[in-house]
């Protein structure tokens, strides 16, 4: 078994949290995966489209109270308007890549939902949802999570949100499929549409959150 551990590109203090990656002897496959999930209960797992195994813990206070605060948005919108249903970061979506991935937020459209068969809802949820929100902390590398946008994008995704409050001015980035990515610096807020129609993030409460 060969593995490294993926830290932090800035310099962060020795109780900041990392991420274990490592190759297993054998391809883990859904089942594994949700085994080895209830062993090690508060982790948060990931399986990469090579068949890696990504280990990430609990995130710390600051950044599961702004984590929080974007699902609970989200959720708001989704159930006003029930075209799609919205899940949190603890839900696995198996892409068309043979992936397994864990947005820290995420919403897929009903007829899309619609179109799965019990099997493919019940367990991992195998599609890429259209919208992904990843929100990065000190254990994230920028490069890492904007890899893993684009790879969203790529397995259908047609809206993501890459929310970097570590960096100076803070930024969201704004991904599209077939386009250039977009960065906007501190906004106060930004919208879903076309998209997510009529939903609006305001980003105020996690730019102060971030400040602290």
């Amino acid at each position: 078994m060969t593995q490294t551990l993926a830290r932090p590109t800035h310099t962060a203090a020795e109780s900041e949290p990392f991420v274990m990656k490592f190759k297993p002897l054998t391809h883990m496959d859904d089942d594994m995966i949700a085994e080895f999930s209830a062993l090690n209960d508060g982790l948060r797992i990931e399986r990469t489209a090579k068949g890696e195994i990504v280990l990430m813990p609990p995130t710390h206070g600051d950044t599961g109270s702004k984590n929080a605060r974007i699902n609970t948005r989200l959720g708001i919108w989704s159930e006003h308007n029930d075209i799609g249903d919205y899940y949190d970061s603890s839900t696995g979506f198996k892409l068309p890549n043979g992936a397994l991935r864990s947005p820290d937020a995420s919403w897929v459209l009903k007829s899309r939902l619609d179109a799965l068969t019990q099997e493919e809802r019940s367990g991992y949820i195998s599609l890429c949802p259209d919208f992904v929100v990843e929100l990065r902390s000190t254990s994230d590398s920028i490069s890492a999570l904007q890899a893993k946008m684009q790879e969203y994008m790529d397995n259908g995704a047609r809206l993501g949100w890459l929310i970097d409050t570590l960096s100076t001015p803070p930024r969201v980035h704004v991904y599209r499929p077939g386009t250039e990515v977009e960065i906007l610096d501190e906004p106060t807020e930004i919208s879903g549409a076309p998209e997510l129609p009529g939903f609006v993030l305001n980003m105020t409460r996690i730019w102060e959150a971030s400040l602290k």
